[in-house]
């Protein structure tokens, strides 16, 4: 759950598939405080040398806390069961990816820029135009042009260029980053070099 908890800090995840990171995200804070309150008690009944009044009080406390943490925790534990219910519904909807392009290394890592944030912005001298990441990192307009001719990235075009047009991911788009990763076939090299000497089956009966 760690890359999904990723995802869902930058914003790449669709609407059920967020539902789920952030419900995880919610029972793994009340696990965590499940085990804090749960040590607490075992060293107020276990670590104290005297147990007086005072302490009997300090146990009551804790045990209500461990109660109410532990009841927080199963509340957490059905919105994930929900979550995943209604991921499961809307799978059958999702985007098909079996059909998405086999992006390079450049553009998949142009597509993941946009993804953290990026504008469209065009210089008022040159006129030329570029992507400018929320990281100041810039990314060539030819990139963006491939991204978008595949339905990965999407432009507001309310926007004026000069001001910055902001750029966003397509669900085709969100899908490619968080979907299996796919990468382009690269020809087999030939175990033989050409003009190699001697060949192969020369060598083989030296």
């Amino acid at each position: 759950m760690t890359g999904l908890a990723e995802y869902h800090e930058r914003g790449l995840l669709d609407g059920p598939t967020a539902a789920l990171a952030e419900a995880h995200r919610l029972l793994r804070q009340a696990q965590q405080a499940v085990d804090y309150h749960r040590e607490h008690l075992r060293r107020l009944l276990f670590d104290e040398p005297v147990v007086d009044t005072t302490v009997a009080d300090r146990i009551d406390r804790s045990i209500g806390h461990l109660r109410q943490a532990a009841a927080t925790r199963g509340t957490h534990r059905d919105a994930v069961l929900a979550a995943l219910a209604e991921l499961q519904a809307v799978g059958s909807a999702r985007p098909d990816t079996s059909g998405a392009p086999d992006l390079s290394a450049p553009d998949t890592a142009a597509l993941l820029a946009i993804a953290r944030g990026a504008k469209l912005h065009e210089n008022l001298l040159t006129q030329r135009l570029s992507v400018i990441t929320s990281s100041g990192t810039r990314i060539a307009y030819s990139a963006l042009q491939r991204l978008e001719s595949a339905g990965l990235v999407a432009r507001d075009a309310s926007r004026p260029v000069h001001a910055g047009v902001p750029l966003t991911l397509t669900e085709a788009g969100r899908a490619t980053l968080t979907g299996p990763r796919r990468t382009k076939a690269r020809g087999t090299p030939s175990a033989v070099r050409t003009g190699a000497w001697p060949p192969p089956a020369a060598r083989a009966h030296r």
